[in-house]
């Protein structure tokens, strides 16, 4: 039965209408599956259905005829979803509890909302109560403003709207709205780009639009987008805009619910590809479907956000008329007019707003002058409308226009406000429309499993991170980035880097390779010398390089520090690599980057340095070396002279080159007297770089030590993130790892005895190996699974292999490994543990027996694969 079948008889049996209730919405949610782009009809045709459903039931129920039923809040505004509460205000003249008769026919009316499955959030007040609830809660004061007449006493229902809004106090009003916004937007991390919006709540979220209209109505400015238009708040193609991007946002929510069976409105990884079916949003050889919808989502609630921004500052204007302030002539920019542009409250905006549509390169311009007028803090609501009906004007000429290339180097070059001015241009889309590369990777996720920004924001996220070394109030963060960010001249070419160096990013392909053409392109046409040219165009080709070095590969090898020196070429290439390289790790995820990765990196510089330097690399002496700043940090803790000696003589050059001093010192004093000792030695303490532990292990080898240790680790949630392994002339094995644990601080002190007293007791048992502990895959991993990999390959000299391990990451990985290079009796010399979000890629240096042999490493290959699918 449809919506309008539902009949109004005085008298008609509970059963009947909870009959048609259901029948109606199953129709109406059919026709959506149907058509699944007619969200409009749906939302209205299922209020429609509630309207009449409550019609009826208000008049079996018995209600007074001096009572009145409202619709409040969403439902009162008339877009009903699938699963969403149906707010009601049932008004009475007196109060409630004066009358018994009243009472109990509300009640009956509510129970029996309830009892035909109408999800109903009821309140039952009296005018006098609506407005003493309105003055205290703005939610109740929110709901009112939309509030709907539906059947019973229309004169107190009118009446409780002209109180109302006697008593509403519009200023007053927008101050609760703005404060419940900022409130709100922080909660959701003050971003529309999450990986999981919601899409009602979060910034650019149909919420940011109802805000707009709740302001403009309490501010006597129209209920709806046309009568905004009406009264010269927004242009009237705007609309267009607005209706588009709402539509798209609505479109999804419905179908979330529909899909959740319950009211969802958060995007999370299980329904972005469902949403996407139903939306028919196909995969392309570059992205997934649910890729794209969620490009087209943010690119929506980016739109959303810009007009909620401009919409509101020319309220707060209309509202409090008095304080704009006089605008002020900024004069005395060098090529800029005088005149041209005006500071008014601290904000810039066109002297004549039309402007931007006589001379398109202004609205470049604009961004440049905001960089330096002394006193701005950012853009009028008129520009920022200005800019927005402009933005036809920014095409192919005015790309191609030789006043805009020069507007924006200048922007890049700025000595201060790069970042800002960035971000501007980005939220106004003006950056996108001016670099159309750029254009195509806003909003564009990275369902890589570590990237937790948009590659836009990642990017700007890069350049701010950039732009930070430069600036000496952030000198403490990355104190060796700043201080080589101080000789590194000029700047600008760093953040021409940053802003190019993921722009090519879901094309397929190797994006390092295509953004450095788009970089040289680029460079071409806004007449970058070639000197800068080639440095900006190399950092954009190898910025993954030094990370994937310092990370994968045996940093103690000469050959490989020769070989990424050779791959830099001089200082100036690699001091810009590193500084590019830190910068693009922070700007990924507040979770990628650790200090241990910061020490790797610094490691990698400084060797590749010496390197560069003409220090050829000499074993011997780097051994000698090594040996003698250990032997000054011992005297500080006066152990007895050649202490050191039985100890350093059972071990060989690998464990020393592989080895700090600061490291060779610790594991000396651990061990010095306990060289001919009959019992494995176990020692931790707090790593000196970042979070987590050091652990020390001094032991008999044997072929299952390392696996026994993971499998220890492994049941104690600890992750291991660095593990070397040697094995001493005497037979003993000498290892040490850097763990931390994913649940729990593990930088207690307290801690480090647990681990020494119970590793100890777990390397004294013969039983065999524990199985791997399984843990759960997270939803990301399970909706963006990641495809497992093994490789592996021999070293430089062809000595040892190296095996490079790719999965998701889980309890029990690196165990379930060990587990298998211990059956194969492989000898495991080091091991750099990289994990990226939920994803990790392990790299092991390692030798044995019959590893030339392509029947063993295949073997050997399909046993690990296997293990890291368990």
């Amino acid at each position: 039965m449809t919506a309008s079948a539902v009949a109004h008889p005085a008298e008609v049996a509970l059963s009947d209408i909870r009959l048609s209730w259901k029948q109606g919405r199953a129709a109406l949610l059919d026709h959506f599956g149907q058509h699944p782009q007619q969200v409009t009809p749906l939302l209205h045709g299922l209020t429609r259905l509630a309207d009449q459903t409550l019609q009826t039931l208000w008049t079996t129920s018995g209600m007074p005829p001096d009572a009145a039923l409202i619709a409040v809040g969403g439902y009162g505004r008339g877009e009903l979803f699938p699963f969403s509460d149906i707010d009601l205000l049932l008004l009475l003249e007196q109060t409630q509890g004066s009358n018994a008769a009243i009472d109990a026919a509300a009640s009956g009316f509510i129970t029996a909302c309830w009892d035909i499955g109408l999800e109903i959030g009821p309140s039952v007040r009296t005018i006098e109560a609506c407005i003493d609830e309105a003055d205290k809660d703005i939610t109740v004061q929110t709901a009112l403003l939309e509030s709907r007449f539906l059947c019973g006493n229309r004169a107190l229902a009118d009446s409780l709207n002209r109180a109302f809004f006697a008593h509403l106090d519009a200023r007053a009003f927008f101050q609760a709205k703005m404060r419940e916004q900022q409130q709100r937007h922080l909660k959701f991390e003050d971003t529309p780009y999450a990986l999981e919006p919601n899409c009602k709540e979060s910034p650019g979220g149909l919420r940011d639009l109802q805000v707009v209209l709740w302001v403009a109505q309490a501010s006597g400015l129209g209920r709806s987008w046309k009568e905004l238009a009406a009264h010269g708040i927004i242009h009237v193609n705007t609309v267009r805009q607005i209706q588009r991007n709402e539509t798209v946002i609505k479109r999804i929510r419905a179908h979330l619910h529909v899909l959740a069976g319950r009211r969802e409105d958060r995007l999370v990884f299980d329904q972005q590809s469902a949403v996407a079916k139903v939306l028919g949003f196909a995969p392309t050889p570059t992205k997934r479907a649910g890729e794209r919808l969620m490009q087209r989502y943010y690119w929506a609630a980016k739109a959303v956000e810009q007009i909620n921004q401009i919409v509101l500052l020319d309220i707060e204007g209309r509202l409090w008329p008095q304080s704009v302030a006089v605008a002020q002539p900024v004069v005395g920019l060098k090529d800029v007019e005088d005149g041209r542009y005006v500071l008014r409250d601290g904000m810039i905006e066109p002297a004549d707003l039309q402007l931007f549509e006589q001379k398109p390169w202004t609205l470049l311009e604009i961004f440049a002058v905001f960089q330096r007028a002394p006193g701005a803090r950012g853009l009028s609501p008129a520009a920022l409308r200005a800019i927005y009906l402009a933005r036809h004007r920014m095409d192919s000429a005015f790309r191609h226009d030789p006043r805009s290339r020069e507007q924006f180097v200048r922007i890049l070059q700025a000595p201060q406000g790069i970042v800002h001015a960035l971000r501007l241009m980005n939220r106004t889309s003006v950056l996108g429309r001016y670099l159309w590369a750029f254009r195509r990777i806003v909003g564009q996720m990275q369902h890589d499993l570590f990237h937790v920004y948009t590659v836009d924001q990642h990017i700007l996220m890069v350049v701010r991170n950039v732009r930070r070394f430069f600036m000496p109030e952030h000198a403490h963060e990355y104190p060796l980035c700043s201080e080589l960010a101080a000789n590194f001249d000029p700047p600008w070419v760093l953040i021409l880097a940053a802003l190019f160096h993921d722009i090519a990013k879901g094309r397929g392909g190797d994006h390092s390779e295509l953004g450095a053409v788009e970089t040289r392109k680029f460079c071409k046409a806004h007449g970058i010398s070639a000197e800068h040219t080639e440095l900006a165009v190399f950092l954009v080709r190898e910025h993954l390089q030094m990370s994937r070095v310092a990370q994968k590969e045996d940093l103690s090898d000469p050959e490989v520090i020769a070989a990424f020196a050779r791959r830099v070429g001089d200082e100036r290439h690699l001091v810009a690599l590193y500084l590019l390289t830190v910068a693009d790790i922070r700007g990924t995820s507040p979770k990628v980057w650790n200090a241990w990765k910061g020490k790797l990196l610094e490691n990698l510089y400084r060797a590749t340095l010496r390197a560069l330097g003409g220090q050829t690399p000499q074993p011997e002496a780097e051994l000698q070396l090594r040996q003698r700043e250990a032997q000054r940090i011992l005297n500080l803790y006066a152990l007895p002279q050649g202490a050191q000696k039985p100890l350093w003589d059972t071990l060989d050059m690998g464990y020393f080159l592989r080895n700090d001093p600061q490291d060779i010192a610790w594991h000396t004093r651990k061990l010095y007297a306990r060289v001919a000792s009959q019992s494995p030695v176990i020692s931790a303490r707090l790593a000196p770089e970042g979070e987590g532990l050091e652990v020390l292990v001094y032991a008999p080898d044997q072929p299952d030590l390392f696996a026994r240790i993971c499998g220890y680790f492994d049941h104690q949630n600890f992750n291991i993130l660095d593990a070397k392994i040697h094995t001493a002339n005497n037979g003993w094995a000498l290892d040490s790892f850097v763990v931390v644990s994913p649940h729990t601080k593990v930088h207690d002190r307290a801690m480090t005895g647990v681990i020494e007293t119970s590793l100890l007791a777990e390397l004294g048992r013969a039983a065999p190996l524990p199985p791997p502990h399984h843990g759960r895959l997270s939803r990301r991993v399970r909706n963006f699974p990641v495809s497992p990999r093994v490789g592996l390959r021999p070293d430089e000299r062809g000595q040892r292999w190296i095996l490079n391990v790719t999965a998701h990451d889980r309890a029990g990985l690196l165990f379930g490994i060990a587990q298998v290079l211990a059956k194969h009796h492989i000898d495991l010399q080091l091991a750099k543990i990289t994990t990226l979000g939920e994803r990790v890629e392990d790299t092991f240096l390692v030798s044995g027996p019959g590893l030339g042999d392509a029947r063993i490493q295949n073997t050997l290959e399909n046993e690990l694969l296997q293990a890291i699918m368990d």
